[in-house]
């Protein structure tokens, strides 16, 4: 996998925007190699039925509470942002702007893809505690089968949208840049497994999400990168 370095220059950017097409290929592979074993193994782990799906842990802490955690952060720091954005101290607020544009865009491109690529949850599908037949990423869907919107992840793009912090700590406090990114990481795997645990999602709807999100922020930090860039050519 690319190193993470100081992206200081459009190579290095460039060799950040690779990790997202890493997640792509290996969200593929997963839906076409891995995504029905890894679901079946732990829907007969919990024993033939989706056990956790009501978990208190699962669907109330983890499920309902993350997202209210995810949400919680977004506006706090929209506050924050807003509340300082007059002071001669801009050192943090324009990279935190930044932050707060990378983590809504990158839910919003999720829901959107969601309601495009017509895929089912797990816990719909025959096999695994529901009726429909499986139709693979891409394929084409009856259209008796009525709508589907379970890929990418929702739930796990609320902790992984916040890999934007990378780039934020970048800016801010460059030494904390890595730990940033472990946050959202973190979040998006702990989210994303829960889900996996109650049937809600297969592992490539979650490793898509990172995807769309670290492309996102990547996205947003070359567009900060090139108007500065034009700024100083200009200047010259």
């Amino acid at each position: 996998m690319p190193s993470l370095a100081l992206p200081s220059s459009r190579s290095e950017l460039s060799r950040l925007f690779l990790v997202s097409t890493a997640s792509l290929l290996l969200a593929w592979w997963a839906a076409r190699q891995i995504d029905l074993h890894w679901a079946a193994r732990l829907f007969q782990w919990e024993g033939s039925v989706w056990a956790l799906k009501r978990s208190v842990w699962m669907e109330t802490v983890l499920h309902l509470g993350g997202r209210r955690l995810s949400q919680a952060a977004w506006a706090g720091l929209l506050v924050a942002t807003l509340w300082r954005w007059r002071s001669p101290d801009t050192t943090w607020t324009r990279p935190a702007a930044r932050l707060l544009l990378a983590v809504f865009a990158s839910i919003a491109c999720v829901a959107a893809l969601k309601s495009l690529t017509h895929m089912d949850c797990p816990w719909d599908l025959a096999g695994l505690g529901g009726q429909r037949p499986y139709v693979g990423l891409f394929e084409a869907r009856p259209a008796s089968m009525g709508p589907a919107a379970c890929f990418p992840a929702a739930h796990a793009a609320g902790g992984y949208a916040w890999v934007a912090l990378y780039f934020f700590f970048l800016h801010v406090a460059p030494r904390w840049r890595r730990a940033g990114l472990g946050v959202g990481l973190l979040a998006g795997i702990v989210f994303g497994l829960a889900q996996q645990l109650r049937g809600a999602h297969f592992l490539s709807h979650d490793v898509a999400s990172l995807a769309v999100c670290w492309t996102v922020a990547c996205t947003i930090e070359w567009l900060h990168q090139r108007g500065a860039w034009t700024t100083t050519e200009t200047q010259a």
